[in-house]
């Protein structure tokens, strides 16, 4: 697996790939600032309805953006990068797929026990747990990509520039 994790020829990822890239981080963010606070909110059915619906179409969008990523695109990491390098890129990647799946899936389960009258349960309490663990998770992994993007950014090795349409660098 590893080794079809190349360098490709072009010089940047795919117009559609992008946007993926770009329009989940503008997604998540917008979760973020309109995420449910007290889950007594969920009482008002017409704010239960658009979690449900934000849930569902975030986990749909994901799972294609997942199948586009894997199908069409390739890794800029050079290939002189080592394996373990290449491993942790990989292992960090496919670590955030999981996890911006399970956060919308614990949610829909959170708002399917609320509608059921299971506001306050051992269940409950549990799918919560994992909810907010999932999102703490996410923040580290955000910051872990991060850092690795702008590690790449001063190594000048193309992998800023593959993705990233700002600051580009000069290539070595």
């Amino acid at each position: 697996m590893i080794d079809n994790y190349i360098n490709t020829k072009k010089s940047k990822h795919s117009l559609m790939a992008r946007i993926f890239h770009w329009g989940f981080v503008l997604l998540f963010a917008y979760g973020l600032i309109k995420q449910v606070q007290d889950l007594n909110q969920l009482e008002e059915v017409s704010l239960l309805r658009f979690e449900v619906f934000f849930a569902i179409l975030f986990v749909l969008l994901l799972f294609i953006r997942f199948v586009y990523m894997k199908k069409t695109q390739k890794s800029f990491l050079p290939k002189s990068t080592p394996k373990i390098q290449k491993f942790a890129a990989k292992t960090v990647h496919y670590t955030m797929y999981i996890t911006l799946a399970i956060i919308p899936l614990t949610g829909l389960v959170i708002g399917f026990l609320y509608w059921i009258g299971l506001k306050s349960s051992f269940i409950m309490d549990g799918i919560i747990s994992i909810h907010e663990t999932s999102v703490l998770v996410m923040y580290w992994l955000i910051a872990i990509h991060i850092s690795a993007a702008i590690f790449h950014r001063f190594r000048r090795d193309g992998v800023w520039s593959s993705m990233v349409p700002l600051f580009k660098e000069k290539i070595k």
